[in-house]
């Protein structure tokens, strides 16, 4: 492909992926601004209670008059974190010990801010606080990238033909560099039936990660989408200097499509429709990935 090309897909791609796009996933970027009434609200209700306007130490100068009514409907109504059945607004006007009712009107100023229609937001809300929403991945034998002991775990399902997937890799890197000791990211395969040679690029990422090359392959795989073949799989191995006849045969092992069947599994039970689907410790995130670094942010005030 002529490099000037390359660069346009590229770049394409990361624009798409910065709304939300994402191989196979039915409905792309749902609930922004300029796709009102695009979600249902959902998760629990807080019960009626004084309603609270203001909130000390949360910021909502930058907030229209129309988004502060928005923003005050939704710390009364929104349940707080916190265990206790109090709205988000009484728990932080009441200064609850936990302190986790601050993040999330934290969390609620910036996607009002942002622009997201109330359903939205509801439905974001619900999918970072209701316990019901989150997810318990194994992390056995994963992929780490960045400290095994950080306090916040990226999950990332994957596919190394989708595009949005390559142009999202590079943002990841960068975070977790830019979060060092804070943020580590785990890699699970996701390939998908559209994407013939997929299934053989994840095998030939754990194969390599058998000789201790997993991420170096892994960043060689999405440079070169466009030439994952057979023969480009071996030129890589060569490339990092791996043993390619034990390569070779790590591919073909029955362990090496166990552990790729396993991810996709484990995707399958999460709901993932498509790749790249990102979880930040057990809860999805379906915000654009240029707000990953905010939402990184709140949670590690959590």
């Amino acid at each position: 492909m002529h490099p000037q090309r390359h660069s346009f897909i590229a770049l394409a791609a990361l624009c798409l992926i910065s709304l939300g796009a994402s191989c196979d996933r039915a409905k792309q970027a749902q609930g922004t601004a300029s796709d009102p009434g695009s979600a249902e609200a959902t998760g629990p209700v807080a019960p009626a209670g004084e309603r609270v306007e203001v909130l000390t130490g949360v910021d909502t100068s930058e907030l229209t008059d129309a988004e502060v009514e928005v923003w005050q409907d939704l710390i009364n109504e929104r349940l707080s974190p916190c265990g206790d059945p109090l709205s988000v607004g009484r728990c932080v006007a009441d200064k609850h010990k936990c302190g986790a009712c601050v993040t999330a009107a934290h969390y609620l100023t910036r996607l009002v801010l942002e622009g997201y229609d109330k359903p939205t937001i509801e439905r974001y809300y619900t999918t970072r606080f209701d316990d019901k929403a989150k997810h318990d991945f194994s992390m056995d034998g994963a992929q780490v990238r960045g400290a095994p002991m950080a306090p916040v775990t990226i999950v990332e399902f994957s596919d190394f033909q989708c595009p949005f997937c390559g142009a999202a890799y590079p943002e990841l890197e960068r975070i977790v560099s830019e979060f060092e000791g804070r943020v580590k990211l785990v890699f699970k395969h996701y390939p998908l039936p559209s994407h013939s040679r997929a299934v053989p690029a994840s095998r030939a990422a754990e194969a390599a990660g058998r000789q201790g090359k997993f991420w170096e392959m892994h960043d060689i795989l999405f440079q070169n989408q466009r030439k994952l073949e057979d023969a480009d799989l071996a030129r890589y191995a060569d490339m990092l200097g791996l043993d390619v006849e034990r390569f070779n045969a790590d591919m073909k092992a029955e362990e090496v499509q166990q552990r790729i069947a396993s991810d996709r599994k484990q995707g399958e039970a999460a709901g993932v429709e498509g790749t790249p689907s990102i979880y930040v410790n057990g809860r999805k995130f379906d915000e654009p990935l240029k707000a990953l670094p905010a939402y990184l942010k709140e949670e590690l005030e959590l």
